[in-house]
């Protein structure tokens, strides 16, 4: 055993690599020292999982690669690097070739410039039933799910993705573009059903 953590104290920048990997959000230093302390038996100061996260980052920031890690809202995640978001935003439009609806869109950017919101939030915006728009959202992966509301019913709450990030080239919610700039792109993400259609007319 003491071999082991011996071998993996050793290897603590490919676990802190592969936990960044592996996490379907950013995740924070806290969660991967839990994580590591948990695997290794063993209790990492703090300062010895930022050092070992930024030997990571270093090691990502170089031209050998087209993504590296970046921290936001307190937590690392891999995204493809500024010159690679043009191939990146050619590939998820190539995979639906149609164009998200003006219902969609609007939709979105409520959800982009107000998150994290209730579909409640976004109706009352919108006047009308929001409930398909938003299924259809998550089920293209530019929203996720973001916890529950404090409140009566506790109604889920919506964010954007990182594949809504990856196609606008951001960064973060706060790189946004003004709300003209986000609706003269070409939207062209997943087909768009008859629903959406007729809601549109």
């Amino acid at each position: 055993m003491g071999v082991l953590i011996i071998a993996s104290l050793e290897r603590i920048d490919q676990h802190v690599e592969s936990l960044i990997f592996a996490a379907d959000s950013p995740i924070s230093a806290d969660m991967i020292k839990t994580c590591l302390d948990r695997l290794m038996i063993h209790d990492f100061p703090m300062s010895e999982i930022l050092e070992s996260i930024e030997r990571v980052r270093s090691k990502f920031d170089q031209n050998d690669f087209s993504f590296n890690i970046q921290e936001i809202d307190s937590g690392y995640a891999f995204m493809s690097k500024p010159l690679f978001h043009p191939t990146v935003s050619t590939l998820l439009k190539e995979k639906s070739n149609a164009k998200l609806t003006k219902v969609a869109m609007e939709t979105l950017s409520i959800i982009a410039y107000k998150q994290p919101v209730t579909k409640t939030y976004i109706e009352g915006i919108r006047g009308v039933n929001s409930d398909y728009t938003v299924q259809k959202l998550l089920e293209k992966e530019l929203i996720e799910i973001a916890g529950r509301e404090d409140g009566p019913g506790k109604p889920l709450l919506y964010k954007t993705s990182n594949k809504f990030m990856d196609y606008f080239g951001l960064r973060s919610p706060k790189d946004l573009p003004t709300l003209k700039e986000l609706t003269s792109q070409d939207e062209s993400i997943g087909k768009p059903s008859e629903l959406e259609i007729v809601e549109e007319e």
